[in-house]
């Protein structure tokens, strides 16, 4: 459906709308007028012919009886017998008019009127009586058809006017959509809100330029993902390299072999686990992660994740604890299992030695919450919005030391996405960090 032309189809019906009730109008004015023009007719020619039988009797209403044209008048006694009647024969009966409205305010008032359909001439009428000084009535009437065919009259002119104005109405309103659509299709839409617009347009240009800021900001991290992951996998892939062309040479020593397999091995896995993190990230931002949910203890889950930390816990000498109370909740075990765990994978790889870890699972008024505290090295405060970043790292150093992908936290944000959970970072440089997740 094409704007310019819904634009110009409502512009003509609404002119032709106009047009139609212009013309019911002007017609039932017209209809009113002439009416009102026909009903003072009738009365000045009644006070005339009244006036006339007063001085010249009865006998004016027979001479005048050749030159009145589209009005009937009866003479009528005080019983309601009918002595003339301009519209019927001498030999004809007429039926007493003693019950005729106009007749019986006459007799009352001294004038009277009504407007009926008329029996005899099967015509909508105007009757006009006044009561003579011999107590007789003296009726002129006249048809209300002529009113009705003088308003019809104004059909033809009205006509002529409305396919004028229909026609004038489609090149005025071809002009004036066409200088209305022209600002519309000169639309810059990668600036939007430096477009001279119509003001109902802003809200839609606000949104258009909000849309291009989320797609350049999408984009710039697309740039900034795939250069980071170029990097992160040639850096252990060439230290692979390296490794087996030394080994490959014969340059090693064969008491050597052992370290430099497990220096490969070692690049290895961290290559899996880089390349598994981007997959599941893949998988987060795509919708494809199974959404088969059920109910997990977040308690007894946290103690599994904190079993398995163990080992890399005591081999940095950092003390790994539980406390809390089962908590049920209905979400993605797999999710729920990486969001949890990385936290606490962070809280042990980023703490001092000597340092512990404490994590609570429990409900609160606010919702069901796992948090965990550490005292770690801590996060700067300028850099704590940053840290769900893809491969952002606060300590590029100790963290080229842990062996981190850069992708645990950036996990869990998605993961809280995908629950409608909240995370609440607080922390301080040197002394320590929180995290809470609220489902």
């Amino acid at each position: 459906m094409r704007l310019k032309t819904t634009i110009q189809k409502n512009m003509i019906l609404i002119i032709a709308a106009t047009l139609v009730i212009a013309y019911a109008m002007t017609t039932f004015v017209v209809y009113r007028q002439t009416v009102r023009v026909m009903e003072d007719e009738v009365r000045q020619e009644a006070d005339y012919i009244c006036t006339a039988i007063e001085i010249s009797g009865p006998s004016y209403l027979e001479e005048m009886d050749a030159v009145r044209e589209n009005t009937r008048v009866t003479w009528i006694t005080e019983d309601g017998e009918v002595l003339y009647d301009s519209g019927q024969d001498e030999e004809t009966e007429m039926e007493n008019h003693a019950d005729r409205p106009e007749v019986k305010e006459a007799l009352k008032n001294g004038r009277g009127s009504n407007v009926r359909r008329s029996d005899t001439l099967n015509e909508e009428m105007f009757y006009y009586a006044i009561r003579l000084s011999d107590g007789t009535i003296l009726r002129v009437s006249k048809t209300m058809d002529t009113a009705f065919r003088t308003a019809l009259n104004v059909l033809p002119g009205m006509g002529v006017i409305a396919v004028v104005m229909l026609l004038l109405a489609t090149a005025l309103s071809r002009n004036q959509v066409a200088k209305m659509i022209r600002p519309i299709n000169e639309l810059d839409l990668n600036v939007p809100l430096e477009n001279e617009m119509y003001e109902e347009l802003t809200p839609l240009l606000k949104r258009i330029d909000e849309q291009n800021k989320q797609k350049d900001a999408i984009a710039d991290m697309r740039k900034e993902f795939s250069a980071n992951v170029s990097h992160e996998l040639k850096t252990p892939l060439t230290s692979i390299s390296g490794y087996a062309e030394i080994m490959k040479n014969g340059l090693v020593k064969p008491e050597d072999m052992k370290v430099f397999s497990e220096r490969i091995y070692n690049e290895a896995s961290r290559l899996i686990t880089l390349v598994e993190d981007i997959i599941k990230l893949s998988k987060l931002d795509e919708g494809a992660i199974e959404v088969e949910k059920e109910d997990v203890d977040l308690y007894e889950l946290t103690r599994e994740i904190v079993s398995r930390l163990a080992p890399q816990a005591e081999s940095r000498n950092v003390h790994l604890e539980v406390t809390g109370e089962n908590v049920i909740y209905h979400g993605v075990r797999q999710i729920l299992d990486e969001m949890i765990y990385n936290i606490c994978e962070n809280a042990v790889k980023y703490n001092k030695k000597g340092g512990s870890v404490s994590v609570w699972v429990g409900a609160t008024l606010k919702g069901k919450k796992v948090i965990v505290s550490d005292t770690g090295i801590g996060i700067p405060e300028d850099q704590q919005e940053r840290i769900f970043e893809r491969f952002y790292r606060v300590d590029k150093s100790h963290s080229k030391e842990t062996g981190g992908t850069g992708l645990g936290l950036s996990i869990v944000k998605h993961g809280a996405i995908m629950h409608n959970a909240q995370i609440h970072v607080e922390s301080e440089e040197g002394k320590g960090t929180k995290m809470e997740i609220t489902f």
